[in-house]
């Protein structure tokens, strides 16, 4: 199965036809001999001008998630992944920059979900509940118009409350806003980086059941082998009807 994943993952991906990019670590808890470890896996799921997602690239982090998402976009660009439209990213640093740094042209849009989370972090107890609350009505507006009008006294709001969430929002800036962008059918789609959760869903049982490993390379194995099954059905991204006027736009 070695050679099967090392051809998979050097495999050309000229003609895939990629419109949109999904980037997410996920930390699955493996035996490594003797002890047990959470293993950082990163994922790279890409999504077809006809709405189709397809998992591109799998690897192990190591001790820098940044300097590896580095490599991953290199390793994409080496590939010949065309200029994808979008990314939806986490909040890695140095990731979006990566990523404009190969396609000039590239939207970035952090995951809102992410962001939340770190909202919340910068919060008293006492005021997460809130803060969802104004958060979630702000982000899921409507329209592109609510959105906006609902970013300033969220600002206005929260500096005055707790300054650091304002900090923390203030640093993603306008890439959290990017889906306003894009056709109101994709917007639940592309706010978050939620596409890979299925993917996640599928290798958990996996990682679970796996025995001892003798090394975190290993942990790829059988993801891939869950990957070259076929189990894992994914649907294609909604609103992708509308993907063809995106890309003549964009053009």
């Amino acid at each position: 199965m070695s050679e099967d994943f090392e051809s998979w993952r050097t495999r050309d991906l000229a003609n895939e036809g990629i419109v949109y990019l999904f980037m997410d670590g996920w930390y699955p808890k493996v035996r490594i001999g003797k002890r047990r470890a959470r293993v950082p896996v990163l994922v790279t799921l890409g999504v077809r001008s006809d709405g189709e997602k397809v998992v591109l690239d799998m690897r192990i982090a190591g001790d820098e998630t940044t300097a590896a998402w580095g490599e991953v976009v290199a390793d994409l660009a080496k590939r010949k992944l065309g200029g994808p439209i979008l990314a939806v990213i986490d909040g890695n640093p140095g990731l979006a920059e990566a990523l404009r740094g190969e396609w000039r042209k590239i939207e970035i849009q952090r995951c809102t979900v992410h962001k939340l989370r770190n909202l919340e972090a910068k919060a008293p107890a006492s005021l997460r509940e809130e803060l969802r609350e104004d958060y979630r009505r702000m982000i899921y507006g409507k329209t592109a118009t609510d959105v906006e009008n609902a970013r300033g006294p969220f600002v206005k709001k929260w500096k005055l409350r707790c300054p650091a969430v304002v900090r923390s929002f203030e640093e993603a800036g306008d890439d959290l806003f990017t889906f306003l962008r894009f056709p109101k059918t994709q917007w639940r789609a592309l706010r978050t980086t939620n596409a890979l959760e299925r993917i996640n869903e599928d290798f958990r049982p996996r990682t679970k059941t796996q025995a001892s490993l003798p090394n975190e390379d290993a942990v790829l194995l059988p993801l891939f082998g869950v990957l070259r099954s076929g189990k894992v059905k994914m649907r294609k991204l909604d609103g992708w009807e509308e993907m063809a006027r995106r890309e003549r736009k964009a053009a």
